[in-house]
């Protein structure tokens, strides 16, 4: 058993290089976004909105594809190019009449977003999304075959860009601009009125360069269309789509509805603002989304890699429980030093949200739990149930925002958000013991769960000591929990394994 989740420990470390390193530099971009210099919480709702929209669209757009590739590659080893033509050719489709579409109706469509004056916004992210999505079937073949460094040089090759790109406009050119120092390479490249454009024209620049280093992997391809394949991939995938669509309804709504619900009551600057400090706090918690991220590229194809074998299924329980004690680790590190951590945001107009950072935080973990359980409908084609359960989520979303927006505003969505992602934790684990029973541990999950919520309240009692000494007391809580976490998923396996193996000497 140690064997294949070592492989699958060396893979995430990789795919981390590009996801939880490539990512975290990314969101480093957020204490610039959210500077006194740069944009105020209104103009940053605008960023908050927009890329809910595009989470959306990215889902809508790869319809499930990715996954269904995953499960055919591994099925078709004779003939696994005709499964990754089949995939790209009907992507290939889809995302060129998207990005035309968008492209030919910007104005209508930002007239809809009430962005009448910023019709290129929706030509490049129309562009954003196409290739994006385009080129999710060429980057998921990548981690197929294990080519895990080649997939995270492309990606490091596009957060490098965009954080390249963002640091010039708005870094340099920005502040050079209002200094009324400007030269002739600001003159040429800066227009203040661009705004917020520039951190979309960043993006788009990056998507751009992206899709030109997969272009290898897309020509070298025999451009073959199984139609019979594609109807096959689709059943499975469709399911998938409503899950994915429910998915993103249950991780982005929330923007959307804060904008729409406030919007009468508070006028478009306080709603703005509101959606900006929501926006601002929430990636205080994406600390645990990265690592579900890096996570998720190394499991997906592992847990169809496994599934053969005698082993997986205590293998499959493992991997819940040490990935259990690593994020609710994550949990009591980033909640006993928030403020440090509230220094991710510079201007201190955002600070008013922080009280929703430990919701978010939890609700993210129950999410990376609920990845974790999902291996029990794919692996046994059972998807239209995690589509169910999505959907079920998703209502439990929008019904909670509804209600709680205009009693709580912005913490009304973030409860609302922890609550969709435990109920979904919680089904896909009654379901699963149905069809698919994995040994779970919940003694253990227990445990990990009741000791970070203990160090968390321990925290906000504890004397108002100099912050030396508090410090000092808070790294021994987390140095202890991150030891309980290790000896249980480490030194006691490896204590039991040599136990046996003697046993059967």
């Amino acid at each position: 058993m140690a064997s294949p989740l070592k492989k699958l420990a060396g893979q995430t470390a990789v795919y981390g290089l590009s996801s939880i390193l490539g990512r975290f530099l990314n969101y480093l971009l957020t204490p610039l976004y959210t500077s006194k210099l740069v944009f105020q919480p209104d103009q940053y709702g605008i960023i908050t909105e927009m890329y809910a929209y595009v989470a959306f669209l990215v889902v809508l757009l790869t319809y499930g594809m990715e996954t269904a590739f995953f499960r055919y590659f591994s099925e078709r080893k004779e003939d696994p190019k005709t499964v990754f033509s089949t995939a790209l050719w009907s992507l290939l489709v889809t995302s060129t009449v998207f990005i035309t579409v968008l492209i030919l109706f910007a104005q209508p469509i930002a007239n809809v977003l009430g962005y009448p004056d910023h019709k290129e916004f929706v030509a490049w992210f129309g562009i954003i999304v196409g290739l994006d999505a385009l080129i999710a079937i060429p980057l998921a073949k990548l981690r197929a075959e294990n080519k895990a460094i080649r997939f995270a040089l492309i990606n490091l090759a596009f957060i490098g860009v965009n954080i390249g790109l963002n640091l010039f406009f708005l870094a340099y050119c920005l502040p050079v601009f209002k200094a009324g120092t400007t030269n002739e390479l600001i003159d040429w490249a800066y227009d203040p009125e661009i705004g917020v454009g520039y951190v979309f024209i960043a993006n788009l620049i990056a998507s751009v360069s992206r899709f030109a280093l997969m272009l290898p992997e897309i020509f070298n391809v025999r451009w073959r269309f199984d139609a019979e394949l594609w109807r096959q991939m689709m059943r499975y995938a469709l399911p998938l789509l409503v899950a994915g669509l429910a998915g993103i309804v249950n991780e982005t709504l929330d923007r959307a509805l804060l904008k729409w619900m406030l919007f009468e009551d508070l006028g478009e600057e306080l709603t703005m603002t509101q959606l900006g400090i929501y926006g601002a706090c929430y990636k205080l918690s994406i600390i645990i989304t990265l690592c579900i991220q890096a996570y998720r590229y190394a499991a997906e194809p592992f847990f169809f890699d496994q599934k053969d074998d005698k082993h997986a299924k205590a293998t499959y329980a493992r991997m819940l429980h040490i990935f259990f004690g690593f994020v609710m680790l994550v949990f009591v590190g980033v909640n006993l030093f928030i403020d440090v951590f509230k220094y991710f945001i510079p201007n201190e107009a955002y600070w008013v949200g922080l009280d929703i950072v430990p919701v978010l935080l939890l609700a993210n973990v129950f999410l990376g739990v609920y990845y974790n359980l999902s291996v029990w409908y794919k692996l046994t084609d059972k998807t239209y149930l995690g589509s169910y359960i999505a959907v079920v989520g998703a209502l439990i979303t929008i019904l909670l925002n509804v209600l709680l927006i205009p009693v709580l505003g912005f913490r009304g969505s973030a409860w609302a958000t922890l609550a969709c992602y435990f109920s979904m934790a919680a089904a896909s684990y009654m379901l699963g013991q149905r069809h698919f029973k994995v040994p779970y541990d919940l003694g253990r999950l227990a445990f990990y769960f009741i000791a970070a919520i203990a160090l968390f309240g321990l925290n906000l009692i504890l004397p108002d000591w100099s912050w030396v000494v508090l410090s000092l007391i808070r790294v021994v809580l987390v140095l202890s929990f991150a030891g309980i976490v290790f000896y249980l998923e480490w030194i006691l396996p490896q204590k039991q394994h040599g136990s046996t193996h003697r046993d059967h000497q």
